[in-house]
């Protein structure tokens, strides 16, 4: 069911091209992205209902999803499902309130000061993916960081469903209602980024869209980067875990088949120093599979070339391995967990020890389960309060504290042949500007 690579002894340098990950050709879905982009353009909500139409089956009179669906859908909500909602949108404000950076003045010299503000951006559109699943979950982990952020605008937009008579699943609109966001439009694929990136007569433009989606989704927001800012571009969705023989294997199992039943191009990867473990994993994986709603796609998940086990030597060149495949989701099921858990550089998000599994961030933990893909953690973030701030450095200097700095101005401006740039300073005093 799932493959083996074998990496004991040695490591390769190139190990990022010889570990399993799923294939996203993002570049190739430009060109289909594109018309799309233009249509919506030129055309407007039009264009936006007629795509919605092509592409998922629903006629709609107007893309905006009224506001009294919204309540209704709440009202029809499981008491249970609202009070695990309420519960994670309570837990993750607990977190992203944290994370609110405050204004920092710096006195660089007296009557000299730089201060660093930071000023949420406008407005942003926030993306819920539809298709093989519904995820409330996804409204909360972007509605509450842009809200803490103190955002003044934002909308959530999902595909309309055809079985729910062309607005997006009930659950996502009653999750919306709980977090007091009444402007969600059912609109899905690479017509909602562009529908948030040009605006159109029924959707304002927003300055930053975010959330995952598919290729579409990926390839607009790369398409259109440039007229709006975008969190990131989100690939399929992956787990890798570091585990030495002290792991379970029953857990270890149990967490690669949830990630791999979010898609058939989930990518599950487990990175272990311990021959018995992985013997013993694969021999549990074919029950636990069988026993899953979604056997199929998990058993296309695990089997394929982007999913696999990984032998190592030592924890040293497992953490080598799992730093250069910078997992968005990382476990760590090793006997001192949380000392290998911080010698960890590159993750999207990391779950220390049997008893913090991926499901507990999806939904729980206060975390956020927006996070990079594709090996992006080595360079980029999960979305965070800080998406959506931007630090504005706000200069103040006296006229004493300007003279005191003036000389080297100068000299450096003439360095970089810049001699405008010194006829600004001498402007300000006696020096004059020089012919």
């Amino acid at each position: 069911m799932i493959s083996r690579i074998d990496l004991r002894g040695s490591l390769p340098d190139d190990l990022r091209d010889v570990l399993p990950r799923a294939e996203l050709d993002v570049e190739a879905a430009l060109d289909k992205v594109r018309p799309i982009c233009e249509d919506v353009r030129h055309r407007g909500a039009a264009a936006v209902r007629e795509l919605t139409a092509r592409f998922d089956g629903v006629e709609l009179k107007s893309t905006r999803v009224p506001v009294e669906e919204l309540g209704r859908a709440l009202a029809g909500l499981d008491p249970a499902v609202r009070a695990a909602l309420e519960e994670s949108i309570r837990r993750a404000r607990l977190v992203h309130r944290d994370q609110r950076r405050v204004d920092t003045t710096t006195q660089v010299v007296l009557g000299g000061t730089v201060t660093e503000r930071w000023v949420p951006v406008d407005r942003v559109g926030l993306y819920v993916p539809g298709g093989r699943a519904v995820y409330p979950s996804s409204v909360v982990m972007n509605v509450v960081p842009a809200q803490e952020a103190g955002v003044p605008s934002l909308a959530v937009t999902s595909p309309a469903q055809k079985e729910f008579g062309g607005l997006p699943h009930p659950t996502i609109l009653a999750a919306c209602a709980l977090l007091g966001v009444d402007e969600v439009y059912a609109v899905g694929g690479a017509q909602a980024v562009a529908m948030f990136a040009y605006g159109t007569e029924e959707c304002p433009p927003a300055t930053m869209v975010t959330g995952p989606g598919n290729i579409w989704v990926a390839a607009a927001k790369r398409l259109l980067k440039g007229r709006i800012g975008i969190d990131s571009e989100a690939g399929p969705t992956e787990i890798a875990i570091l585990a030495d023989e002290t792991a379970d294997p029953v857990h270890v199992a149990a967490d690669l088949i949830s990630q791999a039943e979010h898609d058939v191009i989930a990518a599950s990867v487990l990175v272990t120093t311990s021959v018995e473990l992985a013997d013993a994993v694969e021999k549990e994986l074919p029950g636990q599979v069988a026993a899953t709603r979604h056997s199929e796609r998990v058993t296309e998940a695990l089997s394929g070339r982007q999913s696999g086990i990984v032998l190592v030597s030592t924890l040293d060149d497992g953490l080598r391995v799992v730093d250069a495949y910078a997992a968005e989701h990382l476990e760590i099921q090793t006997s001192d967990a949380s000392e290998v858990a911080a010698r960890v550089r590159n993750a999207g998000a990391i779950f220390v020890g049997a008893y913090s599994p991926v499901s507990l961030g999806d939904y729980m933990a206060g975390s956020n389960h927006v996070l990079p893909t594709g090996g992006c953690a080595c360079h980029s973030s999960g979305l965070s309060v800080q998406t959506f701030l931007r630090g504005i450095h706000v200069v103040d200097y006296t006229r004493e504290a300007l003279a005191g700095a003036a000389p080297h101005v100068c000299v450096l401006a003439d360095a970089e042949d810049l001699p405008a740039h010194g006829a600004a300073i001498r402007a300000r005093f006696d020096w004059g500007i020089p012919s």
